[in-house]
């Protein structure tokens, strides 16, 4: 299994949005990121960070359903 990177939040928001997540609102230090699959619409929130815990990368990851690998070929 890959390591969970230390990343910035701007770079994750860009790969959210080339998996096709679309940024709703950001309230303070907190972005909301949204995307509609066929049955739901699944919701993230990520902080505005530099650089996001790794603990919490791995959070945002799982509600997203990307894996880590995933998330490297988006960057």
């Amino acid at each position: 299994m890959t390591k969970v990177p230390s990343l910035g939040y701007e770079k994750i928001i860009v790969a959210l949005k080339r998996d096709g997540w679309v940024v709703v609102r950001q309230k303070g230090s907190h972005i909301r990121p949204h995307k509609h699959t066929r049955n739901e619409v699944l919701k993230l929130t990520v902080p505005a960070h530099r650089p996001l815990k790794r603990s919490t990368l791995s959070h945002i990851l799982k509600q997203a359903r990307l894996t880590v690998d995933t998330l490297n070929e988006l960057l």
